[in-house]
């Protein structure tokens, strides 16, 4: 029988064994973390070289410094940047790129989304100074010195706007002159240079070149253990107690980090997830007349609601649908969005994502506090000339609420509850969404009207006008159609008309109505609302109501008389397609919408369609009535210009 082992000898081995275990894990806990630093940033070791290219030139040279690195054992890929996507970057270890620049200092067409990705992407507050930190770069530009300022303006862009991105020069930028200069002798002098800046580094650390993120070949300081982290007790830090069964999975530690970001209010402390709206974003939206709500929420007056409070005329969804404008309320539960549009008119203040990745308030406290807003505000309008007392009785008890202030609703995850929420108190939902999550759209309740976001007709103009985050955005944006199908309530597809952009697409329009098969097509001019460092778009890119009415007149006719054009409201440059079968009876436009119906119909629990609350269109929103969308029972006002008189 073995001797039994006393109480102090036990706890002896014990803390022995504890040591030994915890010192073996330290002497070789660096080399694990190589290896797997080595594993994670290295997906794909390959370095790519991408041409942007009008006449071949650039391309040609990127063919030629492809074939010498080929010979010196450096695997690259040779990348036309119009068969890349953007987002990819934040993947590459290493870009080398050969730029052109064309008339007026743009870049050619096979490069323009790359390059206007990277320098508003560099421009945009929201996407930080580390998205390229992983990245190293080197860029020759193509020009020619007779064009001046412009020479090479596209290569210097994209060096500069790398760099505010965290990407590492591998060398600074080299300008080629295709006039001037010995083009031919310069980019190979450049070429060699970028082969002995690779060669040096696989000679002096002894790993693939591809891993050029930390400039030993390791992690960067941000994500490397560090030993000193350990001794933090010593140094005057705060001692920590290491629990065995922890050792294993203890990584490198992020409490300063967390515990700042709590400080400034960025953090949820339960679960760690970050607000989406920081303090930068909630100033630039406030300064905008947002109220925010919450983390993720706002709420703001609406021109249209000020308008009919004072008896000037309603927005045109009083026009189409009969909604009290002035007991509208606009909102929305996620400021965040998956586009970059170009005519965004938030000018891209708000966030964006893929999915919901931030801390989530609760439904019911932003129903309430949207109301609580929205009514401050009527309250506020208390004295305002013209605003008439019955008018502003009613506007502080809002009656509908439309979801599409900013951002995207649909990434809400309990919006089916707010919905809920909102249906309970009978306030009707008009819900806006950017079709980019089909998944969302098959899952949403009944909302009294749901649009979906028809920017554009082709995969290209899509991606030219929305700037999707998606990868998959075309993909996305046919089944968000798709899902539509199955909505019993009233569907709408929203088109925005952009002068140059998408207005000569009619045909590929048309040929979407089957994918979704809405109950209505609304068609609207871009408002144009300023220049700025994220969007062009100039007054010229708007077009005036018989630009409209002409456009949906022809997407009319090649729906063969499915569609008709039911009503317009000439002050918004909007107008309204309807079904003819579904919503024109007896030769009288039933689009407006019975929203008592409605609300009884929700309440019941019972499935039921459009049809089943429709109401009927008066005269005067009828398209080519004399009114032109304007309700006879406002008083129309014309603001006075004095334009001087020219001689």
């Amino acid at each position: 029988m073995s001797p039994s082992l006393s109480p102090t000898r036990l706890t002896l081995l014990t803390l022995l064994s504890a040591t030994t275990l915890y010192l073996f894990y330290k002497s070789h806990r660096r080399l694990l973390h190589r290896l797997k630093t080595f594993k994670t940033l290295n997906p794909d070791p390959r370095g790519k070289i991408f041409f942007i290219s009008q006449t071949s030139t650039s391309k040609g040279l990127a063919q030629r410094l492809h074939n010498l690195l080929t010979l010196n054992n450096l695997p690259f890929d040779l990348i036309d940047p119009k068969d890349y996507e953007p987002e990819d970057l934040c993947k590459e270890t290493l870009v080398l790129v050969i730029a052109s620049t064309w008339e007026n200092g743009e870049p050619p067409q096979n490069g323009a989304f790359l390059v206007n990705w990277v320098n508003e992407s560099a421009e945009d507050f929201r996407v930080g100074a580390a998205l390229l930190v992983k990245c190293k770069f080197a860029v020759f530009g193509v020009g020619s010195r007779a064009y001046g300022e412009t020479f090479n303006a596209v290569g210097k862009g994209l060096s500069g706007n790398l760099r505010k991105l965290g990407a590492k020069e591998l060398l600074e930028i080299c300008e080629g002159d295709v006039d001037g200069g010995d083009l031919d002798k310069v980019f190979d002098g450049w070429s060699q240079k970028v082969v002995e800046a690779l060669t040096d580094n696989l000679k002096e650390n002894g790993v693939y070149f591809g891993n050029l993120n930390g400039v030993d070949g390791e992690a960067s300081d941000e994500e490397e253990y560090d030993d000193e982290d350990d001794e933090e007790g010593e140094n005057g830090g705060e001692s920590e107690l290491v629990d065995l069964e922890d050792i294993a999975g203890k990584g490198p530690s992020r409490r300063k980090e967390m515990v700042e970001a709590k400080a400034n209010g960025e953090l949820n402390g339960v679960t760690g997830k970050k607000a989406m709206v920081t303090p930068v974003i909630r100033a630039n939206l406030e300064k905008q007349g947002y109220k925010v709500i919450g983390s993720h929420s706002g709420v703001k007056l609406c021109r249209w609601t000020k308008s009919q409070l004072r008896g000037r005329g309603g927005c045109y969804k009083h026009s189409f649908y009969g909604i009290e404008s002035h007991r509208c309320m606009e909102a929305t539960p996620s400021l965040a969005c998956a586009n970059k549009c170009v005519f965004c008119w938030r000018h891209h203040t708000n966030p964006v994502g893929k999915s919901w990745q931030w801390k989530m308030d609760d439904p019911l406290e932003i129903v309430n506090t949207a109301i609580e807003l929205h009514t401050k505000m009527i309250r506020q309008m208390k004295g305002v000339p013209g605003v008439k007392e019955g008018r502003l009785s009613e506007g502080l008890a809002p009656r509908h609420c439309a979801l599409s202030l900013v951002g995207e609703p649909i990434m809400y995850p309990e919006i089916n509850t707010l919905v809920d929420e909102l249906h309970r108190r009978r306030i009707s939902t008009f819900l806006v969404t950017n079709a980019q999550f089909p998944e969302k759209i098959k899952l949403l309740k009944p909302v009294t009207q749901l649009y979906v976001s028809v920017d554009a007709a082709t995969k290209d103009s899509l991606k030219a006008i929305d700037r999707p985050l998606f990868g998959d955005f075309w993909e996305r944006f046919v089944e968000s159609l798709k899902a539509l199908k199955d909505k019993q309530q009233r569907t709408v597809y929203r088109l925005t008309l952009v002068k140059g952009w998408n207005t000569e697409d009619v045909d590929a329009y048309s040929s979407l109505f089957g994918t979704g098969n809405p109950d209505f097509i609304e068609i609207k001019g871009v408002t144009y609302c300023g220049s700025s460092a994220t969007s062009k778009l100039t007054m010229e890119n708007v077009p005036w109501h018989y630009d409209v009415k002409e456009f949906s007149e022809a997407l009319c006719q090649r729906s063969n008389g499915e569609y008709e054009v039911a009503c317009e409201h000439v002050h918004s440059c909007c107008v309204l397609l309807a079904k003819v079968e579904k919503f024109k009876v007896d030769g009288q436009w039933y689009t407006w919408i019975d929203y008592e119906k409605f609300h009884d119909l929700v309440a019941s629990g019972k499935s039921f369609t459009s049809n089943d609350y429709m109401a009927p269109t008066p005269s005067w929103a009828v398209y080519g009535a004399e009114e032109g969308g304007f309700d006879p029972e406002q008083t129309r006002y014309k603001k006075e210009r004095h334009h001087k008189n020219s001689r």
